[in-house]
C-alpha cells in the first residue's frame, strides 16, 4: 500500500497542514473540502498511520503528522528540482535574462559581472530592475523575473531558494549639522529615540507590519535610495547605509558615522542573496551569473586574508 502513495496525496497533506483546515487547504488547491477530506483519508488509510486529529472544530497534525510532514516537504521539494531540472535541460539557454536587484548591493560588483556575462552570453539580453525589501522578491514570486539578488530582506517566503553571494558592509550615518555627529562614544538607545530615523519602504506587500533595523520611533519613510541618501546630507535625520554608497561623504566630512550598540568590534553586514523559485531555477546563463557573482566574492575574500 505504501507504494501507492501519490504525490498528490503528499501535497494534499502539506497543503492541509499549513493552510489549518481542509477547506482552506481546498480554496488553495482549488478543490471541494471534501476531495480534500477523501484524499487525506486514503492516504491515511495507506499508510496506516492517524495524520490529524479530527476531535475539535478545525484538524490538528498529530504527533506522527509532524513527524511526517517534514519528510513530505522533503518529497515535494525533491520532486519540484527533479521537473525544474528536467525543464532547464529541454529549454537551453534562456532567450532573455531578468534580474531584480536589492539597491543596497554594489553597483560595481554587478557592473564587473554583467560585463563578463556579456562576453560569455553575447546573445541573451538582459532585463534589470533595482528594488528593496519585498519589491525585489515579488515579480520572482510571480513568476516575471527569473533571479532575485536580495540583502534587505532577511526572511524569505517558502518555495524559494537562496545561496549566499557576499556581504555588504553597513554604517549608521548622519549629517555633519546633525546633532548625533557631535555626539562622543557609543550613542545609547535613548538618544536615538529623540531623533528621526530615515528608513526604506517596502513597494511590496510582503513586510507589511514589520521592521528591520528601526531603532526610533521617529520615522520617516522613503522608497527612493537616493532621496534617502539625499535627505541624510541635508540633516533630516540618521540611517543605515551601505558603506561603499557613503565613502566618499564621510571623507569629506559631509556624513558622519554614529556609533551605535553593536557587541566589540563586529560589523554591521547585510549579507546578499541569490534567490529563485525552486521549481524554477535558472538556465544556463542565470546559473553562470550567480556562480561567477560568487567565485569573484571568493578571490575577493582570498585577496583580503
Amino acid at each position: 500500500m505504501l507504494d501507492a502513495v501519490t504525490l498528490d496525496q503528499l501535497r494534499t497533506f502539506i497543503a492541509a497542514a499549513e493552510q489549518g483546515s481542509f477547506s482552506a487547504a481546498g480554496r488553495k488547491l482549488r478543490r471541494a473540502q471534501s476531495v480534500v477530506s477523501q484524499t487525506l483519508a486514503n492516504l491515511e488509510g495507506q499508510i496506516g498511520v492517524v495524520l490529524f486529529d479530527r476531535s475539535a472544530r478545525y484538524p490538528t497534525l498529530t504527533e506522527d503528522g509532524r513527524a511526517l510532514l517534514q519528510n513530505a516537504r522533503a518529497v515535494a521539494d525533491q520532486m519540484d528540482g527533479f521537473k525544474a531540472r528536467a525543464k532547464t535541460l529541454r529549454e537551453g539557454l534562456e532567450p532573455e535574462l531578468s534580474l531584480s536587484i536589492d539597491v543596497m548591493f554594489p553597483m560595481s560588483e554587478l557592473t564587473a559581472a554583467v560585463a563578463a556575462f556579456r562576453d560569455t552570453f553575447p546573445h541573451t539580453p538582459l532585463r534589470l530592475s533595482v528594488e528593496a525589501l519585498g519589491g525585489v522578491i515579488e515579480p520572482v514570486l510571480q513568476g516575471s523575473c527569473q533571479i532575485g539578488i536580495v540583502g534587505t530582506l532577511p526572511s524569505l517566503p517558502q518555495g524559494m531558494h537562496s545561496e549566499t553571494l557576499l556581504d555588504v558592509e553597513m554604517v549608521t550615518v548622519a549629517s555633519s549639522k546633525h546633532p548625533l555627529a557631535s555626539h562622543k562614544g557609543v550613542v545609547p538607545q535613548s538618544e536615538l529615540q529623540r531623533h528621526v530615523q530615515l528608513v526604506l519602504t517596502d513597494r511590496s506587500t510582503l513586510t507589511k507590519g514589520q521592521n528591520y533595523g528601526v531603532l526610533s520611533p521617529n520615522v520617516w519613510r522613503l522608497a527612493d535610495m537616493g532621496a534617502r541618501h539625499a535627505f541624510l546630507r541635508a540633516g533630516f535625520g540618521f540611517g543605515h547605509m551601505p558603506r561603499f554608497m557613503v565613502e566618499d561623504d564621510i571623507k569629506s566630512g559631509k556624513l558622519r558615522v554614529v556609533r551605535i550598540e553593536i557587541p566589540g568590534k563586529v560589523k554591521l553586514l547585510m549579507p546578499m542573496r541569490a534567490v529563485y523559485r525552486k521549481d524554477a531555477p535558472p538556465g544556463p546563463a542565470g546559473r553562470w551569473l550567480i556562480e561567477h557573482l560568487s567565485r569573484r566574492n571568493d578571490a575577493k575574500r582570498a585577496t583580503e586574508k
